[in-house]
């Protein structure tokens, strides 16, 4: 038997290494799928809407709103000074099912931001922490959003509770927080905010920031 060349062994090793990747790719895959919703999670969220804080889950033939956004962005900040009130509404009159999706595209900072969020919503102030945020929203990444600040703007919200603290500084939702971007990414969203209505997104260009148009668009 002719003996064999040293470019068939290359090549042999070649497909072995791409076989062993693509199972280590795989195992990895799983493992991320396995862990997804492993850890604590917010009293008020729900798997089934895509670990979103939910409000008014229970209630029939209304609006279901799904907000996803993140509290460093700009755009959102925007966005809730146009319709935040609104909002409130529709969930303290029951005139719609809301569901919050805190996202962490910008960096860190909007990580410990969803976290506190979470925090908040432990504490039933889930809505006036998001207001605060916004009202308060400083540049990207720069040290607004210490966890030593959340815990500030949670005093600011009306939230002074040990428990919110400690949670915050814990770091208790970071594991939810990785949750909700992992279910973004799944359903294809890649900007904020983005905001579906019985599951058909609305218009960011006409919808957004006119507030008749947005009011329309839920509530006709």
């Amino acid at each position: 038997m002719a003996q064999q060349s040293g470019g068939d062994k290359v090549t042999r090793n070649l497909v072995i290494g791409m076989v062993v990747f693509v199972l280590l790719i795989g195992v990895v895959f799983s493992i991320i799928s396995n862990n997804k919703g492993k850890g604590p999670i917010p009293s008020s969220v729900s798997k089934t809407n895509g670990f979103g804080i939910v409000f008014n889950k229970d209630l029939k033939d209304k609006p279901v709103v799904d907000l996803w956004e993140d509290f460093q962005c700009p755009i959102c900040a925007r966005f809730e000074e146009t319709n935040g009130k609104f909002i409130q509404q529709l969930i303290t009159e029951k005139r719609a099912t809301v569901i919050f999706h805190t996202l962490s595209f910008i960096g860190p900072e909007s990580i410990l931001a969803a976290n506190a969020g979470a925090c908040a919503a432990d504490e039933g102030k889930f809505l006036q922490l998001h207001a605060y945020l916004y009202a308060n929203q400083g540049t990207e990444n720069t040290g607004v959003w210490s966890n030593q600040a959340l815990i500030l703007a949670g005093a600011g919200a009306g939230i002074t509770s040990t428990k919110f603290a400690e949670c915050i500084s814990a770091g208790t939702y970071t594991s939810w927080v990785d949750d909700v971007a992992k279910d973004g990414t799944d359903k294809g969203i890649n900007s904020t905010p983005t905001v579906f209505v019985n599951g058909k997104e609305l218009d960011r260009n006409t919808q957004y920031f006119d507030a008749a148009a947005f009011q329309a668009a839920i509530e006709g």
